[in-house]
């Protein structure tokens, strides 16, 4: 539980920086991430209750700005994503 977890993309390639919130080049938007908690559904069904076990996952829960180094002027933009717990 739950069965599926949203995740935060990036909207952006680079960061909005100066007083007009401009788009640099000179810094990269990157996902933060954090441990998750999920409960994981263990067994089958006796006496009508299902047992569960906690289990981390690292979600994208935001992003933020890193400068950008000369060879990774060319990355791509974060896609969105949703990931389906099983």
């Amino acid at each position: 539980y739950p069965r599926y977890l949203p995740e935060a993309y990036c909207l952006c390639k680079g960061c909005l920086t100066g007083p007009n919130g401009e788009e640099s080049d000179r810094f990269r938007s990157t996902p933060v991430f954090m441990p998750t908690v999920i409960l994981r559904r263990t067994g089958s069904c006796v006496g009508g209750r299902h047992s569960y076990t906690e289990s981390y996952v690292s979600t994208a829960v935001g992003c933020t700005c890193v400068p950008l180094l000369e060879k990774d002027r060319n990355t791509q933009k974060t896609k969105p994503s949703m990931k389906r717990i099983s």
